[in-house]
């Protein structure tokens, strides 16, 4: 109990001090308090937005983009890289254009996607596929590239199928490494997403944060930036431990080691 009281409290040190700090600062004016509005603030406005539903209405919106944009991009990253890993010609063919789209930030794209796609669904869409794309498809095909030769000579000797090959020896083998690029490819498109928001959206936390600035009102603006980091941390807790569960093996914990 003590070591985990001591863990907890290590965690917290820090929030709990900007915090302090925070409310000094806004106590004592050492900021404009029209920038740096009190926590007092901006729990109220917390308080407000959440009664008023419209705080629940934007997160709602906002995880139904990423999760619609994710699935898109799993439906393409996942193929792709089976693909690409057991025909090498098309690797040959596609490097040049996947290193050319990796090194374009997606936010860089927005003006065009609205020209092509218009201010709906459809270039958020993109901007979220573009983001998570290449987390998920360069961890897949790290995961398969490690995968230990004897494995696939047993399924020469099995005389597995390509189709069988895929489920018994790839899959499985490059199955953590996919989970990893899972959770870092939803993190990539959430950003992504707030970005798109802000420019082309009538809701979404995004558009909140932007619209808050708009009318003057810091407060809200903290409360979404604030409610992004929460989620945030949900997210990846939350995505953890299932990964945790589903391969015991490997612990995912590593991956916040510094």
């Amino acid at each position: 109990m003590n070591r985990t009281a001591m863990g907890t409290f290590e965690t917290l040190i820090i929030p709990l001090l900007i915090l302090v700090l925070w409310t000094l600062a806004s106590s004592f004016q050492w900021v404009n308090p029209y920038l740096l509005p009190s926590p007092g603030r901006v729990f109220l406005a917390a308080c407000h937005l959440a009664e008023t539903g419209e705080l629940a209405k934007h997160l709602i919106v906002s995880f139904k983009r990423v999760l619609a944009g994710f699935s898109v991009t799993l439906v393409i990253a996942v193929p792709l890289s089976f693909l690409i890993y057991i025909l090498p010609v098309f690797k040959r063919l596609l490097r040049v254009p996947l290193e050319f789209l990796r090194s374009v930030p997606p936010i860089s794209t927005i003006p065009l996607l609205i020209l092509w796609f218009g201010i709906g669904e459809a270039s958020k869409m993109a901007v979220i596929v573009m983001a998570s794309f290449f987390p998920v498809f360069l961890n897949l095909m790290g995961g398969l590239n490690t995968i230990e030769k004897e494995w696939q000579e047993l399924s020469e000797t099995l005389k597995f199928n390509h189709a069988e090959y895929i489920r018994y020896v790839l899959f499985p083998g490059a199955f953590p490494s996919f989970l990893t690029g899972i959770q870092l490819g939803l993190s990539y498109c959430w950003r992504a997403l707030m970005g798109a928001e802000m420019i082309a959206a009538a809701s979404g936390l995004g558009y909140l944060i932007l619209d808050s600035q708009e009318m003057g009102r810091i407060d809200k603006v903290f409360v979404g930036i604030i409610t992004l980091g929460i989620c945030g941390i949900v997210l990846d807790r939350v995505l953890i431990k299932l990964f945790n569960r589903l391969i015991p093996w490997k612990d995912l914990e590593v991956e916040h080691k510094w």
